[in-house]
């Protein structure tokens, strides 16, 4: 009977507890309304209704359980704070409640039966404390806001982040002046919350130095430091000039990777017979391999062409610029030195002595007979060599002007070939294309009419090369990929010989070609076609190499052998002509279809007169080079006439700073060579045989004649109008 006379009174205590509360809200309301109006009323119309308030009685109800006063898992944390504030007994809480502010009592808000802190057991009659002045008010909630993530820039940079922010969203087209660059370093700056990618605190970070250093030495490389001003951090002092140098070495740092990869200049703003693969950079990856690299210099210099040559030209440009190892070797004046070759056995060849060769032998990289003091063969040979690259008369005879040239190695002649030579490897592939069959490529340098098959980064096979006359006829800088070989091939004469040759001799001799071998077809659009059947007197020889390319040209032998007796090899119409064709063939072969075992023998065993295409399982990269400069095996630095004048134009375009904008490059025109038409001199007979092309016959396109299937012109890059088609020739 007890027992229930104690839970309900418990349960009563409650009850009342709830009603009091409601009295107060209630009273304290009007008492507000009196409060307004005067104010030194307020305090002890409080103290009135406190008083006012009725004590709850005990009463005999079942207890509330456990679970009835639980708190609310998702309460806010002021009602946490709360549920941890410690408790007071009813005595010294109604000593405490005059004291509570009146606008905490009358915001107060009536306490929730679920989440009541805590129910004491008890049988005594105490009375319950009244809740408004038993635990203090809490604080109004903050309205609902969108939650912000937490920022990753120290506090020390936010500032900077702030500003770089605002310069990002309002004029970032003042540091960045290419869109597609512009909107990717916004989106880099934005993913890292705007943070300076170069300093903390205010100082260059080490990754910051490293790049400095790396712009600062950009002439190592051929490039101009100046294109890549570094700004004056020292002086950077506040948030804004922090915020605009971080920008500018952002730009900096992309324009030399631009340029390190892919030139200071379009190959189009050079020549239009040029067509190298774009590989422009990624802004998003070079920000990223550079910020988190642990070398942020050597990350940036990565950008530069990887391939030896390239590097071997670095070294041979600091040499010249007398930064290089080693002692300067100076040839001493003196008489002219000249080697007489032997004429019969009554004329032996004359070497003349001298003191001054064993230092001109080290001078030009001679290694053979190093101390050797007589002016032999090998000694004017490379004489004339250097003669000849210095653009001397090269005689081979050591005098004034040569020994002077010789003993110049910072003149500026020497230098800025090299920089040229440096800024044309940069349009080439990172690979040359060697990862696409068993690390093998076709390097062919025009200046040295030398054609090499490299394997696995080594020579494997090397020949000579005839070339184009330079002018219209010059051979074209391009990367392609062989695709097959065809032996006895058909000799498709291009419309460039057809107009500039074949119809004027027509005028004079209507007979011409049909006593030369040619035969005459006129297809149903009016154009005329000339071609020569296979054989041995056939103006391509017995194999033509086949890489497609828009300036159709492609490599083929020769019946004109006696022409790579010659130093100067540039007589052709565009076309490669090689020395040794039936090696090349084979060494070809047999890296692509190594079971197949194909010798020299097994490939002049073909010779005829119908065609036979020898197609690679996997086509092999060629790469088409204009080297005046490059490092020959013995480390000597090698010099070549400058045949085309690419050097000169290339040059011009450095030094007057026209090179600079990349993507506003319009290609030089070219000549348009168009399929040749009109009126035929009497007499003039059409082929008509067997070949199904004759007068009045559509036929192949001269390309397919060429190639084989019909290949689409790839596209041109944005920013340049296609060129017109031109046409080489053998």
């Amino acid at each position: 009977m007890r027992d229930r006379l104690n839970n309900r009174a418990g349960f009563d205590r409650v009850l009342m507890a709830v009603a009091a509360t409601f009295l107060t809200v209630s009273a304290l309301t009007v008492s507000s309304a009196f409060a307004q109006a005067d104010p030194a009323r307020n305090s002890a119309a409080e103290l009135a209704i406190d008083a006012a308030i009725p004590r709850p009685e005990p009463a005999n109800v079942p207890p509330p359980t456990v679970n009835d006063f639980k708190p609310d898992i998702a309460a806010p944390a002021a009602d946490a704070a709360k549920m941890d504030a410690p408790k007071m007994d009813a005595p010294k809480a109604a000593e405490k409640a005059p004291e509570e502010k009146p606008a905490e009592i009358v915001t107060a808000p009536a306490p929730d039966i679920n989440k009541a802190e805590t129910v004491k057991d008890t049988t005594t009659t105490t009375p319950a404390t009244p809740p408004a002045a038993a635990v203090a008010t809490p604080a109004a909630e903050p309205a609902n806001e969108p939650v912000k993530a937490a920022s990753n820039v120290p506090a020390a940079d936010q500032p900077v982040a702030d500003k770089l922010k605002d310069l990002l969203g309002s004029k970032s087209a003042r540091y960045f002046d290419r869109k597609a660059e512009r909107t990717a370093i916004e989106k880099f700056y934005t993913a890292h919350d705007f943070a300076p990618l170069w300093t903390q605190g205010g100082a260059l970070t080490a990754t910051g130095k490293g790049v400095v250093a790396r712009l600062k030495d950009a002439a190592s490389d051929g490039l101009n430091a100046a294109d890549y001003p570094v700004p004056d951090f020292a002086a950077a002092n506040n948030p804004d000039a922090l915020a605009e140098a971080d920008l500018k070495l952002t730009a900096s740092i992309l324009d030399y990777a631009r340029q390190a990869q892919s030139g200071r200049m379009h190959w189009s703003q050079v020549s239009a017979d040029i067509q190298y693969p774009e590989h422009p950079i990624d802004p998003n990856e070079v920000l990223t391999h550079v910020t988190t690299a642990k070398d942020a210099s050597a990350a940036l210099d990565s950008y530069n062409p990887p391939q030896k040559l390239y590097r071997e030209l670095k070294a041979k440009l600091a040499q010249l610029r007398g930064q290089g190892d080693g002692p300067v070797i100076e040839i001493a004046s003196g008489p002219a030195l000249k080697f007489t070759p032997a004429r019969g056995k009554k004329q032996p060849a004359v070497a003349v002595e001298d003191s001054r060769v064993p230092q001109l032998r080290a001078k030009l990289g001679i290694t053979e007979n190093a101390d050797d003091t007589h002016y032999d063969s090998k000694v004017a040979e490379a004489v004339r060599k250097f003669q000849e690259g210095a653009e001397l008369s090269a005689t081979g005879v050591l005098d004034d002007r040569t020994v002077k040239a010789i003993n110049s190695p910072k003149r500026d002649r020497q230098i800025d070939t090299v920089l040229v030579n440096m800024e044309r490897w940069r349009w080439l592939p990172r690979d040359l294309g060697a990862a696409s069959i068993g690390d093998a490529y076709v390097i062919l340098n025009i200046p040295d009419y030398t054609l090499k098959v490299m394997q696995h980064g080594a020579v494997v096979w090397t020949t000579k090369v005839v070339t184009g006359k330079p002018g219209v006829h010059a051979t074209p800088l391009l990367t392609e990929t062989m695709k097959f070989i065809t032996v006895n091939p058909t000799w498709n004469v291009p419309p460039s010989i057809i107009y500039n040759e074949y119809l004027p001799a027509l005028q004079q001799d209507p007979t011409v070609l049909e006593r030369m071998g040619l035969k005459l077809e006129r297809a149903r659009d009016g154009s005329i076609h000339i071609s020569q059947p296979p054989g041995e007197a056939n103006a391509l020889g017995r194999i033509r190499f086949n890489f497609p390319n828009k300036f159709l040209v492609y490599q083929h032998d020769t019946p004109d052998k006696n022409l790579f007796a010659k130093e100067e090899r540039a007589f052709s119409h565009g076309c490669m002509r090689v020395q040794n064709p039936d090696q090349y063939a084979s060494v070809l072969l047999n890296i692509t279809m190594p079971n197949e075992h194909y010798t020299p023998d097994k490939i002049r065993g073909m010779y005829g007169h119908s065609e036979i295409d020898l197609k690679f399982p996997t086509p092999i990269p060629v790469n088409i080079t204009y080297q005046t400069a490059f490092v020959d095996e013995a480390g000597k630095l090698q010099l070549r006439k400058d045949v085309y004048g690419r050097d000169a134009t290339m040059l011009a375009l450095l030094k007057n700073g026209r090179s600079k904008d990349l993507e506003n490059v319009v290609a030089h025109s070219q000549p348009s060579y168009s399929h040749p038409t009109g009126n035929l001199p009497a007499g003039v007979s059409f082929a008509s045989d067997n070949t199904g092309f004759s007068s009045g016959s559509s036929g192949p396109s001269f390309f397919e004649r060429l190639f084989g299937a019909p290949t689409l012109t790839p596209p041109a890059p944005i920013g340049r109008r296609p060129a017109p088609r031109r046409v080489y020739t053998r």
